[in-house]
């Protein structure tokens, strides 16, 4: 795994900076991203960081490269290397692995264009923006104030950066965190309850009711369907706040780490 990490590293050392843009040549479903997600996790943040700007001169989360045009280059790269340099081939990286890198290269450069464009935001009209325009309260909790049927945000400045934030405001089906997933489970009698996962063990079940923010266990013996739940339920705000409102929105996100509100 280590000497994975190191290849990964001198792989996007030796391809960014000083480049021109990769050409966009395919798009890319949700599910490959997270795939190139987890890989450039396990193989690439330890050097270039989450961002992909730890490295000088190779800032790989806006999508520059100066020895590929082309998605299909890149992913030859990664596999074979560059001949009489540091960069070695990856062959334990599979052609299909290395592709899902590539779709999460070009959906960090996308993510990362997009926040840099917006204007500067305002945490106290943000915080304004949460509570009544945006709704969020509806669902989210922040200290004491809100509701519990989605993921606690106190501390989420703390625990997502702004373009992961302004991900999942624009395209909340994009990258669902596992931890946020919600669940639909079907009793034998037919009712059908959906909320976020507490627990679970090989006889029982334990969700928050999203709809009455109570817990609830079942028996899985007594249970028709148990499975989660494909889509976010989560509305986009792409086209519900202005370019302000968003980046005022993110600036507010941002800044909770915990403290009391």
């Amino acid at each position: 795994m280590w000497a994975i990490a190191i290849r990964s590293c001198l792989f996007i050392s030796m391809l960014a900076a000083g480049a021109v843009p990769v050409i966009a040549q395919h798009e890319y479903t949700s599910s490959e991203i997270e795939a190139g997600r987890q890989q450039y996790a396990a193989n690439c943040t330890r050097c270039h960081g989450p961002d992909g700007d730890n490295v000088a001169n190779a800032d790989i989360g806006h999508g520059k490269f100066r020895r590929a045009s082309t998605d299909e280059e890149l992913v030859q790269l990664i596999r074979n290397g560059v001949p009489n340099t540091a960069m070695a081939g990856m062959n334990n990286i599979s052609e299909p692995n290395a592709k899902t890198i590539v779709a999460y290269l070009r959906s960090m450069a996308a993510t990362a264009a997009a926040v840099a464009a917006l204007p500067t935001g305002d945490a106290a009209r943000g915080k304004a923006v949460f509570e009544s325009k945006g709704g969020c309260t509806n669902c989210h909790r922040i200290g004491d104030v809100g509701s519990r049927a989605g993921p606690d945000l106190s501390q989420i400045g703390a625990q997502r950066r702004s373009v992961e934030l302004h991900r999942s405001l624009i395209e909340p089906d994009a990258e669902i965190v596992p931890a946020n997933r919600l669940i639909k489970i079907v009793t034998r009698d037919g009712a059908t309850i959906t909320g976020r996962l507490l627990n679970q063990d090989s006889f029982t079940v334990q969700l928050l009711d999203a709809k009455d923010e109570k817990l609830k266990s079942f028996s899985k013996s007594n249970l028709r369907e148990f499975a989660f739940v494909d889509k976010s339920t989560m509305p986009s705000y792409k086209d519900k706040l202005s370019t302000q409102e968003l980046s005022d929105l993110i600036s507010y996100l941002s800044s909770l780490k915990g403290q009391a509100q």
